[in-house]
């Protein structure tokens, strides 16, 4: 089971196609070289290729503790591209930005977790929220979700979307082919047929389990806009 728990000392969070690490440069170097090596090998397969960013927060005059922490994640491990916090926009730019956002919908944090990657069988995948996988899910993987669950793949073995009793939440892939799914507190057994050819959710209606065609149905189209998740 992969945990995204963070430690005081370093912080990783799925961001995009790869991952944010905050330091905190207050601690040893040993101390941060230790726990970014357990944070980069619980992830497996979801760090190769990743891209990453490194942060250092609030903390100024850190380059070169940066440029070590960069060596070392090229030298130890197969990732994408490793960059660090891009520049801070000018107060001027900012504010009109902040006053562009407030006409819309204000700002939250997300809690999303999005993973880029295969995930293998005898894997299980947590998140508290909404959960994105790009890339497949094999047989024997199980993942489980507080919201939705969307796979931009194949989806095969045990997904819960809505964990424990949100009977809202929905299943999305583009090859829809689970073993087991449940929804909050329905579950249904798979389709022995095998996945389909064209995109599929599947949502609970009248206490049961549906699966549809995604581009019929549309399920987002319901939604207002926007809705913050």
């Amino acid at each position: 089971m992969i945990n995204f728990e963070s430690v005081r000392s370093v912080r990783l969070k799925g961001v995009g196609k790869g991952f944010w690490i905050t330091l905190d440069p207050s601690f040893p170097e040993a101390v941060l070289i230790s726990e970014i090596d357990k944070l980069i090998r619980k992830l497996k397969h979801l760090a190769v290729n990743a891209d990453v960013v490194l942060d250092v927060g609030d903390a100024k005059g850190h380059e070169d503790l940066i440029l070590r922490m960069k060596t070392y994640l090229r030298e130890n491990f197969d990732l994408g591209l490793i960059s660090t916090t891009p520049v801070k926009r000018s107060v001027p730019t900012e504010r009109i930005r902040q006053r562009d956002l407030s006409k819309g919908w204000n700002h939250h944090r997300s809690e999303v977790l999005m993973l880029r990657g295969r995930v293998r069988s005898g894997q299980k995948i947590d998140a508290k929220k909404h959960l994105v996988i790009t890339g497949d899910v094999n047989p024997g993987a199980e993942i489980v979700a507080g919201g939705d669950v969307i796979v931009l793949g194949r989806l095969s073995g045990k997904v819960h979307a809505g964990f424990p009793d949100k009977n809202d939440a929905m299943v999305f892939a583009l090859e829809f082919n689970p073993s087991h799914v449940k929804i909050g507190s329905v579950a249904a057994s798979g389709n022995e047929e095998g996945a389909s050819s064209i995109p599929e959710f599947a949502s609970v209606e009248n206490s049961t389990i549906v699966v549809k065609d995604y581009m019929k149905a549309s399920p987002f189209r319901r939604m207002p806009w926007p809705e913050a998740i």
